[in-house]
């Protein structure tokens, strides 16, 4: 694992790359809100992937680097995450088809982005569809817009809420809340399935 500074419009972010020998593809991951990359669903998707033979890019937003814990405002997030793709792209992950995603706040990020980042598929770790008790602040449109295969791992009991399937995208539940650490292994291996179908891997 190396990690680096990326320039962005707002300030310097950092990726922690898990690159594969012989990738496969590539998946970036953002994180949530209030945590880091080191959030354990996210080390556990990140797993999946390595266990395919898919390099992993791990992205904490300028703020964090920055050592705030409030995140920046969407257009300022959405920005900096598109400036850190690009970069990969040209970079790092070359011409790798790539799967975006994220928790929380970063599965946000990845849906409004999907289609200006060029993502062949969406990974979404406990969407959160509206804020806690208060259903009509709905952000399912971000969901909805999304034009690529997408799969959302979702806590039963996640306060934030419980999105539908839809014609492309797969929804998974595992026992727990917002924090998907009920069963790491039911999200590992709903993780490694998708991204084994999206970037056409051998079963």
């Amino acid at each position: 694992m190396t990690a680096r500074a990326v320039d962005t419009p707002h300030g310097p972010a950092r990726v922690h790359l898990h690159a594969a020998e012989e990738p496969a593809g590539g998946l970036v991951l953002g994180h949530g809100a209030g945590g880091g990359v080191a959030a354990r669903d996210l080390v556990a998707a990140t797993t999946a992937a390595q266990a395919i033979g898919v390099s992993v890019a791990l992205v904490e937003q300028p703020y964090r680097v920055a050592g705030r814990r409030s995140p920046a405002p969407a257009a300022q997030l959405d920005a900096a995450w598109i400036a850190v793709v690009e970069q990969l792209r040209a970079t790092t992950l070359g011409d790798l088809a790539l799967v975006v995603g994220g928790r929380s706040a970063g599965a946000r990020v990845a849906c409004r982005t999907a289609a200006q980042t060029g993502a062949v598929g969406v990974l979404c770790l406990a969407f959160p569809v509206h804020p806690p008790g208060r259903p009509e602040k709905t952000r399912l449109p971000e969901l909805d817009a999304v034009a690529v295969p997408t799969l959302v791992v979702q806590g039963a009991s996640d306060p934030f809420g419980m999105p539908p399937a839809g014609p492309q995208r797969e929804v998974v539940t595992v026992p727990g809340t917002h924090s998907l650490t009920g069963d790491l292994e039911a999200l590992r291996t709903a993780v490694g399935r998708f991204l084994g179908a999206v970037l056409g891997l051998p079963d």
